[in-house]
């Protein structure tokens, strides 16, 4: 495959899951690729290796969301090594599970850093050097549409405020040729939410087909978002949740 070839891209939350899924991908599709990891270095440079052997450019920054300054110097540092930037999947993220009177101010504030304020400060940042058919796409959850158990308030309101941001970035973008779409994932099968976890069956009885999803069926919609099949979605929220929200 080589409908991404030339472009670069910087996926936040890349060592492992969902984000190193769609880095693989989009390497695979051509891309050169940058990902910010918090702490799993082996998995992120494991990452690294498995995109040069693709024979692409690859390499990882460790970066925390929580910090405004590291999630610029991420979007800089990708653009100094790799020449430009095309494509910022907003992806990295952290799941605050627990009763609503649990929730603490410390974990209100890290929550919303990570998964709003990171990713308005990346897609700001990138803005500066996107240009005619750049990409921002930011990775949501099916859990802003359908929230059927408790203990997700506050992950569930954090990535809510990224459909208002895709939709901002939609028309702020789009006359520079700029697309932003969000999509929504279902339960995938990934070390923070495993298919044969203690919490799998109930989430798998809320899915129309009846199984989990695999990393790559986000990447394959974030490739394709990407990609020439893209240039004509912006603002769009599009689920790829196995019908947890049909």
């Amino acid at each position: 495959m080589s409908g991404l070839m030339g472009r670069v891209a910087l996926v936040t939350g890349g060592s492992r899951g969902i984000g190193a899924a769609i880095a693989r991908r989009l390497a695979l599709e051509g891309a050169d690729v940058a990902l910010t990891y918090v702490s799993a270095a082996e998995k992120a440079h494991a990452v690294v290796r498995d995109i040069q052997a693709l024979g692409r450019r690859a390499f990882a920054i460790a970066a925390d969301g929580a910090s405004p300054e590291a999630t610029q110097r991420a979007v800089e540092v990708t653009v100094a090594e790799l020449g430009r930037l095309d494509i910022l999947v907003n992806n990295a993220g952290i799941f605050p599970y627990g009763p609503l009177e649990s929730v603490t101010l410390e974990e209100l504030e890290r929550t919303l850093a990570v998964h709003v304020k990171a990713s308005f400060i990346a897609s700001q940042a990138a803005a500066r050097h996107l240009g005619q058919g750049g990409r921002i796409i930011n990775i949501g959850t099916c859990l802003v549409d359908r929230v059927p158990h408790s203990g997700v308030t506050l992950y569930s309101m954090s990535k809510a405020a990224l459909t208002g941001l895709t939709k901002g970035l939609a028309r702020d973008l789009g006359p520079r040729g700029i697309t932003a779409n969000i999509v929504h994932p279902g339960p995938i099968d990934t070390d923070m939410n495993p298919a044969d976890g203690p919490g799998a069956d109930p989430q798998r009885a809320l899915l129309a087909l009846g199984h989990y999803g695999e990393g790559e069926d986000i990447a394959s919609a974030v490739a394709w978002l990407s990609g020439e099949g893209g240039r004509f979605v912006t603002g769009a929220s599009i689920a790829v949740d196995g019908g947890y929200t049909a």
